[in-house]
């Protein structure tokens, strides 16, 4: 039992294993086939449409290719079936010949949702190359002396197959003097060596032909041969030794072609023939051989053509040499290639928009690229940026891919095309950088509405004028492109004398022109108030709309009527009005009045009279009494007013009006209105022909709660004259709001108006003190001298207060309304000195009636009592 939960534990671990690296895959997009190599064009990769779940039609849609990194693009996606398919025959030797396994990569680029996949392919080997000799036919000298077991390295076969495909065993052939021992190398390769197995007689033969045959491992299997001629020499003591076994350099890749990499020196104790020493290359691969030669003089190594550490950083040679009788020696070169930072990045663009819209959101994928550099290192370290100034940003993506998406949301009308410039730079000393070139247009978005040229319109129109007339043209912009700029202009609704305002005026679709359909008539109308509407093309359509105000100017198309007196019912019927004129009447005596009415306005209903025929001969003067501008025009309204403005106005709010006359006539009664002082001069504005003060824009909080506007007003006269308007404004929600500022305001403003009341009430009293104090002195004195003769006509009668009366016989005249005395003008000089002093005990009712009875006064004194009465 402990042994099978084991197994099921085990199992259970690899399942998990398998899900968890199968999840791994499917989050980093990541396919995997494997295809044998030599395969024909055309053939069956996999499925990648129902790997990645993507349906077939999608796949024209979203624009799904395939991008391969190599300089030949071996695989293609199939548009109708949507499997990957080879691009080119593919020979595994040929692509991966230094590595174990052959893996090609490429991406499955998704354009139209800016996605990637990677996809490995592996290249499988098949048997399609036979083990082969550098040199199909090989001679051996040995000296006949050789001892019986000496070993002679052969030369190895060479099989560019991998697996079992490779070389796999060595057979010899052809003598009995010979036999073959294999020896495994470091690299698990397998060297062949041909050792004496029986000793040799030049005298019995002088050559000895062998057949070396190499066989892989494939099936069929393929074999590879090399034919052997062993000659027998006389004797040869010594063997020629190199000085180093080893030959280990580093040659950088940039060396020059032509160059000498190292020299092996072998020496030979021997002289003659058999102590000269041949150089040669016992083993090398075929890109070795491409790159390295050895002089077989000298032993020097050279270089061939250029170094690529990219395309191999290590190469092997065994070098052999071998002197005149046949004997040899072996030496191993290792040259290790080091990198230099001769390759640039390489910046590709996998994928990328022509156009975006100018309301994408921020963090829209406009490309998708790919970097690499086949440096390594830091020389392979590769760093991507955007030149400055455009809304853009890079953001990494898996492996060597980067995302180009925008930084911020784009406004077309601000720049309606970016080329963006992609730079990649390594991390060399200098450092080497490649750039791409991002052209991106700007889709336009019906953002906009169309901006009329002007705030308001307004024309003169004369009256009767033809139809079709036109009137004015309204011009609107938008800042939209293409069909969302196309602006359109229509007549809102509106009604002219119950009559609809499009039998009236109409505007021109395209052209903002506007006509009047009809003649005016300014008896009729005086004035037409109409609002047209700009719409552009964009879907959904934004407008705007500006008012149009038609103003009819008067023409003197209308005779004077006479209502005075009425005109004859016929003719020949008689007088129609009769005025009786006596003959005693003396000039410029009133005969009648003619009255008549003009229904024209201004200049057009002036009327004049004059007398055409009369039946006695007479002359007649016209005189016309010209217009001077002497009249300023006087402001009705407001005297020192105040308004409440809510806070919550907005532009076009109606503040007041300014009310103005003038008492001139024509041009010198036409008024104009402007504003001259406001603390917040773009928060107002004035009507120049209506007075209306209204707000130019809406009411914030920064704006002071209480406003002084100062408006004046002009006549049309030679020179203008004006007055000024002082309007008080409060800006307050509510009237309970405002209360606080009008009552400081009328407070402050009443101030100066009460202190000159009461300095005008304090002179009256100071002036009626003085008076009462001179009266009174006068009255004593008259009192002292006794009353005046003038009253004497008065009689002894005595009067009560309350029914004071007057006789009948006043000898000075009668006293109109109620005034008690008759006045006469004179001087009212101190000459009292005969008044009589008053009586001593008397109430005030009894000096009153006294007075009266006394001895009437002189005239010149009459004026004194009446102010004292």
């Amino acid at each position: 039992k402990r042994l099978r939960g084991a197994r099921w534990g085990r199992r259970e671990r690899a399942l998990l294993w398998c899900v968890l690296v199968a999840a791994w895959e499917a989050a980093w997009g990541q396919l995997r086939y494997s295809v044998p190599e030599e395969m024909p064009k055309g053939s069956f990769v996999g499925d990648v449409a129902k790997d990645l779940g993507l349906e077939l039609p999608a796949l024209r849609d979203r624009g799904v290719r395939i991008l391969d990194r190599g300089r030949t693009q071996y695989f293609a996606l199939h548009g109708k079936t949507g499997h990957l398919v080879t691009a080119e025959r593919i020979d595994r030797e040929q692509l991966c010949r230094l590595v174990e396994k052959c893996v090609l990569r490429c991406e499955v680029i998704v354009e139209g949702e800016m996605k990637f996949f990677e996809i490995e392919v592996e290249i499988t080997d098949i048997n399609d190359n036979a083990p082969s000799f550098r040199e199909s036919q090989k001679e051996l000298r040995m000296s006949e002396t050789t001892a019986l077991g000496s070993r002679f390295p052969l030369a190895e076969a060479h099989d560019p197959d991998s697996g079992r495909n490779s070389l796999q065993s060595y057979e010899l052939s052809g003598d009995e003097h010979f036999s073959l021992a294999v020896q495994a190398g470091p690299g698990g390769d397998q060297r062949p060596e041909l050792v004496l197995a029986k000793a040799l007689d030049r005298e019995e033969a002088a050559f000895h032909e062998l057949v070396l045959r190499a066989s892989d491992g494939g099936e069929p299997a393929r074999t590879g041969t090399a034919r052997i001629r062993v000659a027998v020499l006389d004797a040869n003591d010594n063997a020629p030794v190199f000085s180093q076994a080893e030959y280990t350099l580093r040659v950088p890749e940039d060396v020059p072609v032509g160059s000498t990499l190292v020299t092996v020196t072998a020496t030979d104790a021997d002289e003659g023939i058999y102590g000269h020493v041949k150089y040669s290359l016992k083993k090398a691969t075929d890109l070795a051989s491409e790159i390295f030669q050895l002089d077989a003089e000298t032993g020097a190594i050279t270089l061939l053509r250029s170094l690529d550490f990219e395309e191999g950083d290590s190469h092997e040679l065994e070098v052999q040499a071998e002197d005149g009788g046949g004997l040899s020696d072996t030496a191993k070169v290792a040259i290790t290639v080091t990198d230099v930072n001769d390759n640039a990045p390489e910046l590709t663009v996998s994928s990328s928009l022509s156009a975006i819209s100018e309301d994408a959101p921020p963090g829209t994928v406009v490309a998708l690229l790919h970097v690499q550099d086949r440096d390594s290192g830091a020389n392979g370290e590769v760093r991507c940026s955007l030149d400055g100034g455009v809304p853009f940003r890079l953001r990494s993506s898996q492996g060597s891919y980067y995302s180009v998406v925008t930084a911020r949301e784009l406004d077309r009308e601000e720049v309606a095309e970016y080329n963006v410039t992609v730079r990649a730079a390594d991390g060399g000393s200098p450092a080497l950088w490649s750039s791409a070139v991002l052209a991106l247009r700007v889709l336009d978005v019906n953002d906009n509405a169309p901006v009329f040229a002007e705030a308001r319109y307004s024309a003169r129109l004369p009256e009767n004028n033809a139809a079709g007339a036109l009137v004015l043209t309204v011009r609107a912009a938008d800042a939209d492109w293409g069909q969302n700029a196309r602006v359109r202009y229509r007549l809102l609704e509106g009604r002219v004398r119950g009559a609809p305002l499009s039998s009236y005026v109409s505007v021109q679709a395209e052209t903002g022109a506007l006509y009047a359909l009809r003649s005016f008539d300014y008896e009729e109308v005086r004035e037409v108030g109409l609002w047209v509407r700009a719409e552009d093309g964009g879907a959904p359509a934004l407008s705007s709309n500006v008012s149009v105000r038609l103003v009819i100017v008067d023409e003197n198309d209308n005779a004077p009527q006479v209502l005075y007196p009425p005109p004859a019912p016929a003719p020949g019927a008689g007088w129609a009005g009769v005025e009786l004129a006596p003959r005693s009447a003396e000039p410029g005596a009133l005969v009648a009045k003619v009255v008549a009415v003009d229904a024209d306005a201004g200049q057009n209903a002036w009327l004049s009279y004059e007398l055409a025929k009369a039946t006695d001969s007479t002359a007649t003067v016209r005189v016309f009494v010209l217009d001077r501008n002497d009249n300023a025009p006087r402001v009705l309204w407001p005297a020192a007013g105040a308004g409440v403005v809510p806070r919550s106005a907005e532009a076009g709010y109606l503040v007041a009006k300014v009310v103005a006359v003038d008492a001139d006539a024509g041009r010198n009664a036409w008024l104009s209105y402007e504003l001259v002082q406001a603390p917040e001069p773009a928060l107002f504005r004035v009507g120049l022909h209506s007075g209306e003060v209204r707000t130019a824009r809406a009411v914030s909080e920064r704006d002071a709660a209480k406003q002084r506007l100062v408006a004046v007003v002009k006549d049309h006269g030679q020179p203008a004259l004006s007055a000024t308007a002082t309007l008080h404004v409060v800006l307050a929600e509510s009237l309970q709001e405002a209360l606080p500022e009008l009552s400081e305001r009328a407070a402050g403003a009443d101030s100066p108006a009460e202190l000159q009341f009461y300095l005008v009430l304090a002179l009256a009293l100071l002036s009626a003190l003085f008076l009462l104090s001179v009266a009174l002195a006068v009255l004593a004195r008259v009192r002292r001298a006794g009353p005046p003769a003038v009253l004497r006509c008065l009689g002894a009668q005595r009067f009560s207060v309350a029914g004071a009366a007057f006789p009948a016989d006043f000898c000075e005249g009668t006293l109109p309304y109620s005034y008690n005395l008759c006045v006469a003008p004179g001087r009212a000089v101190a000459e009292g000195a005969w008044l009589p002093p008053p009586p001593p005990s008397l109430a005030a009712e009894e000096r009153v009636i006294s007075f009266w009875s006394s001895p009437p006064l002189p005239s010149r004194f009459l004026h004194v009592i009446e102010l004292i009465v």
